[in-house]
């Protein structure tokens, strides 16, 4: 079978577009999925009955999942009474180094 030009090129028409289309949708999922914070992003409803299992036959893999959070979980010094008010900007918080 023996394909001409104009077939070859009616299918590239065709094809370019969807193929770009297609990643372009998924570069802004991905760069929308990794903006978000560490502790939204593998929030899951996971645990329920797999949870009690380790508990009980793996002790050792509860405590590290249990270690696991503590470290990937983002926290701040709340701000004392006597510190300046410019350490709080919004719903942010300015860590002087």
């Amino acid at each position: 079978m023996r394909e001409t030009l104009n077939a070859v090129l009616g299918w590239g028409t065709i094809a370019l577009p969807v193929a770009l289309g297609l990643y372009v949708l998924g570069y802004a999922a991905w760069t929308l999925s990794h903006r978000r914070p560490l502790e939204k992003r593998y929030a899951g409803a996971g645990g329920g009955i797999g949870g009690a299992f380790d508990s009980v036959f793996a002790p050792s893999s509860l405590e590290a999942e249990a270690e696991r959070d503590r470290q990937t979980r983002r926290t701040a010094p709340a701000p004392s009474p006597g510190d300046p008010p410019w350490g709080i900007d919004g719903d942010r918080i300015r860590i002087d180094l």
